[in-house]
């Protein structure tokens, strides 16, 4: 009888062991558990964009337009979710991997460099576009470089790439810090500092605004290479790797073009090269 009784129990382990290896997907290497699966049973995502950035991620009452958008939908569209299920929410450069980790947003496409320090916390998938750490000064500004920064004041975002290169590089700038670029170039307009840093093509929507028209410019010395990224969670190798596959669709069938002409094109810069030969091994 005992012998009866083992067996029924070893029976009935192997059986729930079965159920779970078979109808448990959500860790294995489905990505069910990952932006994939959500995809597929939601029909919806939470993409995390920057909303004070023009040309790229800039929200005008309820609508965010940008290239940054546009690629959030060609991702969604590969996902199978129709962009008008797509949620936007505004994030900042503080809070871009507390949002991934803990499930705030589902990807982030926010002027997002791929960097050894955040990989550590997230995953990244791209990068979609290679940007260069800039200067915006007044159109009337002798500053022609980051060389002709010492004791000058120098705005840009706390947790941003940026502001960390100033801080490290650059230690004799004043460095200001604020929590969106808005912000530094009102300081700039203002005159409380003397030049906003960050990603060149940044810079760039800004200095094209109607009302900042012939007041900054560019620099227009590069002095960094920003590859930018598609922030999901570190464990999702699978959704990275999909998220990937997208791009490389996008690079080819004419919508990563499409996406940049509706939007930074308009400034007259013609549509990058998508290299996906430099796509992330999505760790």
């Amino acid at each position: 009888m005992r012998i009866k009784r083992v067996a029924a129990i070893a029976a009935i382990a192997a059986l729930s062991l079965g159920v779970t290896a078979c109808g448990g997907g959500d860790e294995g290497g489905t990505g069910a558990s990952g932006i994939v699966g959500k995809a597929q049973k939601d029909k919806k995502l939470v993409i995390g964009v920057k909303s004070d950035q023009p040309g790229l991620g800039l929200q005008t009452g309820s609508n965010y337009e940008g290239f940054d958008i546009e690629i959030g939908k060609i991702i969604a569209k590969g996902l199978g979710v129709d962009p008008a299920n797509i949620e936007w929410k505004t994030t900042v450069s503080n809070n871009r991997e507390p949002f991934i980790q803990q499930g705030t947003v589902d990807l982030v496409i926010a002027t997002y460099t791929i960097n050894d320090d955040r990989k550590k916390k997230v995953n990244f998938a791209g990068p979609y576009y290679i940007a260069g750490q800039d200067l915006l000064v007044k159109a009337d500004s002798t500053i022609a470089g980051p060389e002709g920064l010492e004791g000058k004041k120098v705005c840009s975002v706390s947790g941003s790439t940026p502001a960390k290169k100033m801080q490290t590089d650059y230690p004799k700038v004043q460095l200001q810090q604020f929590d969106s670029y808005s912000k530094c170039v009102n300081a700039l307009e203002g005159g409380q500092v003397d030049a906003v840093t960050t990603d060149d093509i940044i810079l760039a929507g800004y200095a094209a605004q109607s009302q900042y028209a012939g007041k900054f410019k560019v620099v227009g010395k590069p002095f960094t290479s920003e590859p930018y990224g598609i922030g999901l969670k570190k464990e999702d190798k699978a959704g990275c790797e999909k998220v990937n596959e997208i791009l490389k669709t996008a690079a080819s069938d004419g919508s990563y073009k499409a996406a940049w002409d509706n939007t930074l094109g308009k400034s007259g810069t013609p549509a990058p090269t998508l290299d996906t030969s430099k796509l992330t091994n999505c760790g």
